[in-house]
C-alpha cells in the first residue's frame, strides 16, 4: 500500500512537478528515514538554493509513520517530519511499504528523476527501481566500504574496537552496499565516543561529501571515476553474508571478557539494544542478597591496580565510579547507569544509595 501525508493525490501529480521543474535543474528524489538522514535533505536542500545548482529535491521517499511515546502516537518519519517544517509539499512525500510496490515505482517514473540519492532510507531497492533514474541512485554509507556492508556498520566498527572509519558515497547495486565507490572520508573514532554521536558524525560528513561530488555525478563524470568493491575484503557477518543485524539478546555483558570489549560493546550499543548486567546486592547483616539488573550507559577501561575488593567478583567504588573485575586481569569503571523504569544517574548516586551493602558481579 502507498501512503501519502495529509492528501493522496494521483499521478498527475507527479507529472505536474516534473513538468514543472525548471530545464536548468535535473529532478532528484531523496530517500531517507532517520533523523542522520534528515542532515543530508538538509544539506540537499540548501545546495539546491544556490543559483548554479544543478538540481532540485523533485520527491521524498521515507518509511511509512511509526507509532512513538510508548505506542501511543502515530508518527511521521524524522525525515517525513523535517521536510514538512519546511515546508516541502506534504503530497510529493511518499511511503510506501515496500520501494517494489507497482503504484508507487507508476508515481516515481510520472517523476522522471535523474537521480535518487540514499540515505539510512530502510527498505530494499529492486532492480525495477534501480532501473529508474537514468544517472543512477547514489547511497551515503557510514562505513569504509568494503568493510561493514549492510546493517549497523557504526555499532559493528565499534563492538570490534575500530581505531578508524569513515563514509563511503556509491552506486546503489541489486548485492547489497556492493556498489562502485565515488568517495569516501576517513575518520578516526575516539575511544569514548558512542554510536549514536558517530553515527551523526559520519552522516554529517557524507552530507558534504555528497554535495562536493553531486556535479560530477549529474555530469556523468562519476560513473566512470568510481573504483569497484574488492569483494574479499568485505566484513562478512557471523550467520549471514552482509546481515549484522543487532539483537537484543547480545545486549547482555559477561565479565569474563576483558574490559576492552566490554567498553567497546557499551560505546556500539548506546541507544539501541543498550547493554545490560545483572548484579548482586548483598547485606551481609541481614543475610539478605537481591539480584538487580542493570543498564550500563557509560564506561571507561581502567587499570586492574586499583580493584580494591576482598574477594574476585567484588564491585567497588573508586574515583566516582563503580570498578568491576574482569577477565585477564582487567577492570572497567562504570560511570553512568541506569535501574529498569528510572532515569540515568551517576556512579556515585548508586554506590551511596547502596549505605553500606556490598555489590557483587554475576
Amino acid at each position: 500500500m502507498l501512503r501519502r501525508f495529509f492528501c493522496f493525490n494521483s499521478t498527475r501529480t507527479a507529472v505536474t512537478a516534473a513538468s514543472s521543474t525548471s530545464s536548468k535543474k535535473k529532478p532528484l528524489v531523496f530517500l531517507g528515514s532517520p533523523q542522520v538522514a534528515a542532515t543530508v535533505l538538509d544539506a540537499l536542500f540548501n545546495a539546491s538554493k544556490a543559483p548554479n545548482s544543478l538540481f532540485e529535491v523533485a520527491a521524498i521517499v521515507t518509511q511509512p509513520p511509526a507509532r512513538r511515546d510508548r505506542g501511543k502516537k502515530l508518527m511521521p518519519s524524522p525525515v517525513a517530519e523535517f521536510a514538512l517544517d519546511t515546508g516541502f509539499p506534504s503530497d510529493l512525500i511518499f511511503t510506501p511499504e515496500r520501494a517494489g510496490e507497482d503504484t508507487f515505482l507508476s508515481t516515481l517514473r510520472a517523476l522522471q528523476p535523474e537521480l535518487c540519492i540514499t540515505a539510512a532510507y530502510g527498505n530494499i531497492l529492486p532492480n525495477k527501481f534501480l532501473n529508474i533514474p537514468p544517472m543512477g541512485t547514489v547511497n551515503i554509507h557510514p562505513s569504509l566500504l568494503p568493510l561493514y556492508r549492510g546493517a549497523a556498520p557504526v555499532q559493528r566498527a565499534l563492538q570490534d574496537g575500530a581505531k578508524e572509519t569513515g563514509v563511503s558515497l556509491a552506486f546503489t547495486v541489486r548485492a547489497l552496499d556492493a556498489g562502485p565507490v565515488i568517495a569516501y572520508e576517513t575518520l578516526e573514532v575516539d575511544d569514548q565516543i558512542k554510536a549514536p554521536d558517530l553515527l551523526a558524525l559520519l552522516f554529517l560528513e557524507g552530507s558534504k561529501l555528497l554535495i562536493h561530488e553531486l556535479p560530477s555525478i549529474l555530469h556523468g563524470s562519476a560513473r566512470l571515476k568510481a573504483q569497484p568493491q574488492d569483494d574479499s575484503k568485505a566484513t562478512l557477518a557471523p550467520k549471514a553474508l552482509y546481515s549484522m543485524q543487532i539483537s537484543v539478546e547480545e545486549s547482555w555483558l559477561s565479565f569474563d571478557q576483558e574490559a576492552s570489549v566490554l567498553h567497546n560493546k557499551v560505546r556500539a550499543f548506546a541507544g539501541w539494544p543498550g547493554t545490560r548486567a545483572k548484579v548482586a546486592i548483598v547485606d551481609d547483616e541481614n543475610d539478605r542478597r537481591n539480584i538487580v539488573e542493570l543498564k550500563i550507559i557509560t564506561t571507561r577501561v581502567c587499570d586492574r591496580s586499583i580493584v580494591q575488593g576482598d574477594e574476585a567478583d567484588d564491585i567497588t567504588y573508586v574515583k566516582d565510579s563503580l570498578v568491576f573485575p574482569c577477565g585477564r586481569s582487567t577492570a572497567l569503571e562504570v560511570l553512568e547507569l541506569q535501574l529498569p523504569g528510572k532515569k540515568v544517574f551517576r556512579a556515585a548516586a548508586f554506590w551511596n544509595g547502596l549505605r553500606g551493602q556490598k555489590l557483587k558481579k554475576l
